[in-house]
């Protein structure tokens, strides 16, 4: 059996690290099992989804390094649907129901004061002809929903039916269908939910694992169901532990929570997002693992933790961090171009400078200063003003290699009497205007004897 997966989000919105979870932990289910992935478009809502917002989601995937094999959209699509209802039809497992959402709304509260489940009661399977002629008269047209199979020959008379699975995260599941409406498939205007469209799809399209939130638990209990309904085995599903703010709010599309948009643009690079959003609330370490056949190599599904994970973006700026100090130039390169970063100095210019960036666009602050000076002359005290300008008149001549720092300083500690951060501090400052930052015996060599001379206060 080939491995196939799906990630399935409605676009309504720009996804955020949560939706990059579900992502990730099925591209990289792909990758452990040489499987397939396909980025596919829940976008039956009509009304709310678009195709800005497709692509945009599709952006966002290859930012982070997904690349799907194949893209598929549902509102393309509604002709498959159409003729899975009919099959359903046909075989009496769905039905029309004419009440309108405050009728419905009405008998929800109705049952719980009786001490009942708020679940549709199947009213509608008890219309006379009459009745659904009445209906019909006032213009009323049918919703349709999937007899779920947990009734005795009496439909009105329940008996308790689970459904059962081995999950491939949370290990045996069950939901007792008792306890769940017969889900509605298609409205009255002829569209779909979420429900049936997601269910052909996964038999149409060959997906052997559905791996999702674990708010999906209930709904998968539902879907079991209409797989067989439909007479099609039901892949194995796996529900991982949502994500959540650092003080335990869910995250929305609707509100930008997270954005993979908004880490985007704040600098931060695309494994340290998707590292946390992989091993955070699993037994793993979180650590940035700077490619994904290496997060792959440590992503186990069933490591996943039951209980909701908290999202610190405090962390991502510390695996960042760890990113950056360790990218080699190669992988640095063409970004630094961008940034005007080129020529000769650039490489030995990025090993000086990458254990002193946070974001990899502050080598840019870095490369300005180094040819043009600090932005602000720094201020010194006479004290260390006089020490300057003795050190500057005891500057090495060339040739100018790496070993210029430890010449200088050697002779400015013999001349002085001055040693350890008396020393240092007033030539950092005077070099770089900063009182921290890469090891001056590396910029040196970039600065060069001319650059260097022309710091002196």
């Amino acid at each position: 059996m080939t491995v196939t997966v799906r990630f399935a989000p409605s676009p309504t919105g720009r996804i955020h690290i949560g939706n990059a979870r579900t992502a990730l932990f099925n591209w990289l289910f792909a990758l452990n099992n040489k499987g397939r992935f396909i980025q596919r478009f829940d976008d039956t809502d009509v009304a709310r989804s678009t195709q800005e917002f497709s692509d945009a989601i599709l952006y966002d995937l290859h930012w982070l390094g997904i690349f799907p094999d194949a893209t598929e959209y549902q509102s393309r699509r509604f002709e498959i649907y159409d003729a899975a209802v009919e099959r359903l039809k046909a075989a009496r497992l769905v039905y029309a129901c004419y009440e309108t959402p405050e009728e419905l709304d009405l008998r929800r509260k109705v049952r719980r004061t009786r001490g009942l489940p708020p679940v549709y009661g199947r009213e509608a399977l008890t219309l006379t002809r009459d009745q659904v002629a009445e209906y019909q008269s006032d213009g009323r047209r049918p919703h349709w929903r999937f007899l779920l199979p947990n009734f005795t020959s009496d439909p009105l008379q329940p008996e308790r039916t689970e459904i059962h699975w081995n999950d491939l995260v949370r290990g045996e599941e069950t939901v007792d269908l008792a306890s769940v409406s017969d889900p509605v498939v298609r409205r009255e205007d002829g569209t779909y939910l979420y429900t049936l469209p997601s269910v052909v799809d996964d038999i149409e399209m060959g997906i052997s694992h559905v791996i999702r939130g674990d708010d999906h638990v209930t709904n998968t209990g539902v879907q079991i169901a209409l797989f067989q309904a439909l007479g099609a085995e039901p892949p194995v599903f796996g529900h991982h532990n949502l994500l959540t703010t650092s003080t335990g709010e869910g995250l929305s599309k609707r509100t930008g929570a997270l954005s993979i948009e908004r880490l985007r643009e704040t600098g931060i690079e695309p494994m340290a997002v998707a590292s946390l959003a992989v091993l955070v609330g699993t037994s793993e370490n979180v650590v940035a693992v700077p490619d994904m056949n290496g997060l792959a190599e440590r992503f186990d599904p069933a490591a996943t933790s039951k209980s909701a994970a908290k999202f610190d973006p405090d962390e991502l700026f510390v695996l960042n961090r760890t990113l950056l100090h360790n990218m080699p130039f190669s992988e640095a390169r063409d970004r630094l171009i961008v940034l005007g970063i080129s020529g000769e100095q650039a490489e030995p210019f990025w090993l000086a400078v990458r254990g002193n960036v946070d974001r990899l666009a502050d080598a840019a602050i870095w490369w300005r200063t180094l040819r043009e000076g600090p932005q602000e002359p720094p201020e010194f005290s006479d004290e260390d003003r006089d020490f300057l300008h003795q050190a500057f008149d005891l500057l090495p001549e060339d040739p100018w290699n790496g070993s210029v720092w430890k010449n200088w300083t050697g002779k400015i500690r013999e001349a002085t009497g001055r040693k350890g951060k008396a020393l240092f501090m007033p030539l950092r400052l005077a070099l770089t205007g900063q009182n921290s930052g890469p090891e001056l015996a590396d910029l040196l060599p970039l600065l060069g004897r001319e650059g260097t001379l022309a710091r002196r206060p």
